[in-house]
């Protein structure tokens, strides 16, 4: 299985497309279309009912992985990245969360990224909620950070630039998700994050005593052409990854789909929608579930991050 989905990402790299063609999110090397005149290359892409279709090829451009002009606090250009997250298909397995620990170096409590069992009553089904930073369009943690500390990139992305940080965690009490972690004690990780020099879109190499830390969405990653860790690391694809500007996500698997079609037709949501802070990252219910939920419970008392990085 862990091969199979290796060669789908491998493909993921190689192909990408615009508006409802296979995506390459913008950040991937992609092939050019051939130039045929009498008969037109087809490429293979997933639709949101699973099923394959296939459309030209004469959609498939070519992207370079890293723009030259590419600069940790403005970020790609012409790019608004999104996620989306699969309630049904979330049986707390807690992958997500352990690479996302591994991949930024990140200990003790301060998981970027939790999952929560909700359930809106007793009389309702519960469920498990992947939460992270949603990295939205009108960051309330912007407005509120003295010192700029706390950004947002013209391609979506909100950072926090630890080096300019007072951990006054104004940020934090003007968050309505919850989601930053204050580091109260001297971070336990390895010389390695020391080594290379600092920058603030791979946000925990290092994390500093008395800073903000969050959810970074993985830039880091995206410049090598590769999908966020908590993406790549779930076994039951429960995130998807793109370009809003391309309407396209893409899972582990390397399946892509057509972002637009997939919200409309999964009744696709974001938290608190009425506080008008414009989400990044969309939520499909949890309709017609993977796993029960009582089996899920099985990894909900490993809901911690690990206190040393294996």
């Amino acid at each position: 299985m862990e091969k199979d989905n290796k060669k789908s990402r491998r493909k993921f790299l190689k192909l990408g497309v615009k508006l409802g063609a296979i995506a390459s999110i913008g950040t991937v090397a992609v092939a050019k279309a051939l130039d045929n005149k009498d008969k037109e290359e087809m490429v293979e892409l997933m639709s949101t009912d699973g099923s394959i279709i296939q459309v030209p090829a004469s959609e498939v451009q070519e992207v370079a992985i890293k723009p030259e002009n590419y600069n940790s606090r403005e970020g790609f250009p012409n790019k608004k990245f999104v996620m989306v997250v699969d309630l049904a298909k979330c049986k707390n397995a807690l992958k997500c969360q352990k690479a996302c620990n591994k991949g930024h170096y990140i200990t003790g409590e301060n998981a970027w990224l939790k999952v929560y069992k909700m359930q809106e009553s007793e009389k309702t089904a519960p469920y498990f909620q992947p939460t992270q930073c949603q990295h939205c369009d009108k960051p309330p943690c912007v407005k509120v950070c003295p010192v700029d500390a706390t950004f947002k990139r013209k391609d979506g992305i909100v950072l926090i630039d630890n080096e300019r940080c007072i951990g006054c965690r104004f940020c934090m009490a003007a968050c309505p998700y919850s989601i930053r972690v204050f580091n109260w004690n001297e971070p336990n990780q390895p010389e390695i994050v020391h080594e290379e020099e600092y920058t603030p879109d791979h946000c925990g190499k290092p994390s500093v005593k008395g800073t903000v830390d969050k959810c970074d969405f993985c830039p880091h990653e995206t410049i090598k052409g590769e999908l966020p860790f908590c993406v790549k690391a779930c076994p039951n694809d429960v995130f998807a990854f793109g370009d809003a500007y391309e309407d396209a996500v893409t899972n582990g698997s390397g399946q892509t789909f057509k972002l637009s079609a997939l919200l409309k037709e999964k009744a696709g949501y974001r938290l608190m929608e009425s506080l008008g802070t414009e989400p990044s990252v969309f939520y499909l219910p949890p309709a017609d579930r993977l796993v029960d939920f009582e089996k899920g419970m099985e990894n909900f008392n490993e809901f911690k991050s690990v206190d040393k990085i294996e």
